[in-house]
């Protein structure tokens, strides 16, 4: 059976403002790594088990073309780019388009649909948790996910329950099956995630998802008619002599719902697959305390900065020191990133309010800075 991996990359991270931008979001920076974008991480991860030439890229037109230069070695051909914003939904339904257009509608197929601005450790543990969902994906008609042990009381992460009885150590590394999902959580309190965090039976939602092709489209068929009526479409306008305008045609009626919302949390054939490689969302500025450690002052440095007196701070300074001097004194909780044209200053706890900053230039007519 083949396999295809499906890595989402179009979105346009702006709570990490003013690094990443819409032509250049966080998935091309080099923010978790200082040699490989997120990115470039996401395909050297997955590739030891799906070669490069089965490996997609689902971005929008506005991005097909820089990650097309950033990623020289994979085929053009595998970078599909979504006419409009549409969410996860459309965007998948597009991938088994394109999939069952270029190797036909009965040829079964296993789609791993992963991510392009999380940072994953442990990549062999990584791919080894991919396998089994793959695997168990091939043998049942199931729709897999992974769901990562919690190491702390998260609010920003969505969850995953299964039944009591399937209760799980923290300590478990190699659980032998995947667990039938009992329901999706959304982004609790601080007290309900306390709970979550200790209970044993929920896990963080990592967003990746592993099926057949067939039981996908079996899935949006019984949940989600329109969306499946829309695949056929695009299949159909892929194969036609007017495929880009007809494709657009039909991609413009698809609904703007995630895959999460539109089908897992409907669907009974839900499984999740246990996992505890370091993962982490890498969601906001603040991420880089996780993923980029601290030194003795609790600070992260990047780009190289003057601080006097700074503690439990991020400093990101884009152009480096040899362009841009920065300097930080006497404060404590901040964060200071800067690049070519633009600043951020705001408390760390305050990350995740970045986006509204970006919604206000483009209020305020200023584009170009977003």
């Amino acid at each position: 059976m083949l396999r295809f991996a499906v890595i989402m990359a179009g979105g346009s991270g702006e709570r990490f403002w003013p690094a990443s931008r819409r032509a250049r979001p966080k998935q091309l920076l080099r923010l978790t790594d200082p040699d490989l974008s997120m990115i470039e991480e996401a395909i050297e991860r997955i590739a030891p088990l799906i070669p490069r030439e089965q490996i997609l890229i689902a971005t929008s037109e506005l991005l097909a073309q820089p990650i097309a230069d950033a990623l020289p070695s994979l085929p053009r051909e595998n970078i599909l780019a979504e006419p409009e914003k549409r969410n996860t939904a459309a965007c998948l339904a597009l991938a088994a388009a394109h999939l069952e257009q270029r190797h036909g509608a009965g040829q079964e197929m296993l789609m791993a649909v992963l991510t392009a601005d999380h940072q994953i450790g442990e990549p062999e543990r990584f791919r080894a948790t991919v396998a089994r969902a793959l695997d168990f994906a091939a043998a049942e008609d199931a729709l897999v996910t992974i769901g990562v042990v919690p190491t702390r009381p998260e609010t920003g992460y969505g969850y995953i329950e299964v039944a009591p009885e399937n209760r799980r150590s923290a300590a478990t590394t190699d659980p032998e099956q995947p667990l039938q999902v009992l329901r999706f959580r959304e982004k609790p309190s601080e007290a309900i995630a306390q709970d979550y965090a200790t209970s044993g039976h929920h896990f963080w939602n990592s967003g990746m998802f592993f099926w057949r092709v067939s039981t996908l489209l079996q899935g949006l068929t019984q949940h989600m008619g329109d969306l499946a009526r829309g695949e056929r479409a695009m299949v159909a306008a892929l194969a036609g002599n007017t495929a880009a305008a007809t494709l657009r045609d039909v991609f413009l009626t698809l609904d703007d719902v995630s895959i999460d919302i539109g089908l897992m949390e409907r669907a009974s054939n839900v499984y999740v697959v246990p996992a505890d490689f370091p993962w982490d969302d890498v969601g906001a500025w603040d991420a880089l305390e996780r993923t980029r450690g601290t030194d003795a002052d609790g600070n992260v440095v990047v780009g190289d900065a003057v601080l006097v007196d700074v503690r439990d701070s991020i400093v990101f300074n884009e152009p480096g020191i040899e362009e841009m001097a920065v300097a930080v004194v006497g404060l404590e909780g901040v964060i200071v990133a800067t690049t070519r044209d633009g600043i951020l200053v705001c408390p760390k706890d305050r990350a995740q309010d970045v986006r509204r900053a970006v919604a206000e230039l483009r209020k305020r007519g200023r584009e170009r800075y977003t």
